[in-house]
């Protein structure tokens, strides 16, 4: 009697646990479709719109106001050369002489043909004046009735006219063998190779004895003898790129650093726009005025330059944060009617913690201030106010 209870007392127990179980698993379905999901709250940013107004780094060059290469202008030898590389001259200074025996030739021909062509000159004068004295006379005796035949006054007023003709022929020989002779001495002058300006002689590539000749003489001697350059002012040759190309103000001062002297700070005046962008470069060549008096900057060095980027009207700016990029878009997410709605979109320039923004954006639009491709167009979304630090306002 006692054994048979036993599995009855087993079954029953087996049974109301089942039916707990069961009851409790109906419960817990019945309970998950009521349950609501939350609306994602979205901290938002306003688009705001101001002129840029930046400050980028660039490569330049320093490159002397005025550079010459000295050729001679006659082939001849170098007879003295007193200044060297390093050498500071002044505007008409002697450098070199040269000496070209052929020169000193062509100039006393030259002054030879000079020489006879002023005494030619001089007997047509006064060839002319006498033949002029004998018509003279001859046409005040014809005045007398059968004194002088008329063939004979005739003949002497021929004579005097072909003496004035020869001695205008005469008088522009004369002058041409007088410019003839001016050329040979200018000529002449070349042998003494002379500074052009106020500079350091930054190059010597002759010595006494060597031969030189001009730079077009066809010898293929592309080499000169001197190099001059004027450092006292320089120019800074900046590549401004095409983006950056817009709102350069002439006249402005542009700060930049060279290697030489990493701790200092040099300025430079804006004297010189190209207006023109190198297809080759997509940059904009300027020229920046700087004074060096002292001589501490030197014509070849490559400085960093402090270049301002200007914008002529205002962009619209959003925090870096809220530009979102994908493989196939950059976007932000503007929140309009409480929904959100992705707005394809072309970056600029950073601006502290803002970036520029090209789009479809108005200034004063909400955007999410931290862009996402999570965030899914046409998704109902509660906006919370960014703070101001997180702008970077």
């Amino acid at each position: 009697m006692t054994q048979a209870r036993i599995p009855l007392i087993v079954i029953l127990s087996t049974t109301l646990s089942f039916c707990a179980s069961c009851g409790t698993n109906s419960g817990s379905s019945t309970s998950t479709p009521g349950t609501a999901s939350p609306t994602p709250t979205v901290e938002v940013a306003k688009v705001t719109s101001k002129k840029l107004s930046i400050t980028t780094r660039l490569p330049g060059e320093l490159q002397a106001y005025e550079a010459v290469a000295v050729f001679p202008k006659v082939t001849a030898y170098v007879d003295s050369i007193s200044v060297d590389r390093g050498s500071r001259v002044k505007a008409g200074q002697l450098m070199a002489r040269l000496v070209a025996p052929e020169v000193a030739a062509q100039r006393a021909e030259a002054q030879s043909k000079l020489q006879a062509a002023e005494a030619q000159r001089a007997e047509a004068e006064a060839k002319l004046a006498s033949d002029q004295s004998t018509y003279d006379r001859l046409k005040s005796a014809s005045a007398t009735p059968g004194v002088v035949a008329g063939n004979d006054l005739e003949i002497a007023q021929k004579g005097a006219e072909a003496d004035r003709a020869r001695l205008q022929a005469l008088r522009e020989s004369a002058e041409a063998a007088k410019s003839a002779l001016k050329s040979v001495t200018e000529i002449e002058g070349y042998l003494q190779v002379r500074a052009p300006f106020d500079g350091i002689v930054t190059e010597r590539n002759v010595h006494p004895g060597s031969l030189v000749g001009p730079a077009t003489n066809g010898s293929g001697a592309a080499m000169p003898m001197l190099r001059v350059e004027k450092t006292a002012r320089l120019r800074l040759v900046v590549p401004v790129p095409e983006k950056y190309a817009t709102g350069i103000n002439v006249g402005s001062k542009v700060e930049f650093s060279v290697p030489a002297f990493p701790s200092q700070t040099f300025a430079g005046t804006i004297a010189r726009v190209a207006h023109s962008v190198d297809v080759k470069t997509r940059t904009m060549p300027v020229e920046l005025d700087v004074n060096n008096s002292d001589g501490r900057l030197s014509s070849g060095m490559f400085p960093e330059v402090l270049w301002p980027v200007r914008r002529t009207e205002p962009t619209l700016f959003v925090p870096t944060s809220a530009v979102a990029r994908t493989t196939e878009a950059t976007f932000v997410i503007r929140i309009r009617g409480g929904n959100t709605e992705w707005v394809n979109v072309q970056t600029g320039e950073l601006d502290d913690k803002s970036i520029e923004v090209f789009g479809g954006l108005h200034e004063g639009d909400e955007v999410a201030a931290r862009g996402t491709d999570e965030l899914r167009a046409g998704t109902h979304v509660v906006t919370k106010q960014v703070t101001e630090a997180a702008t970077g306002k």
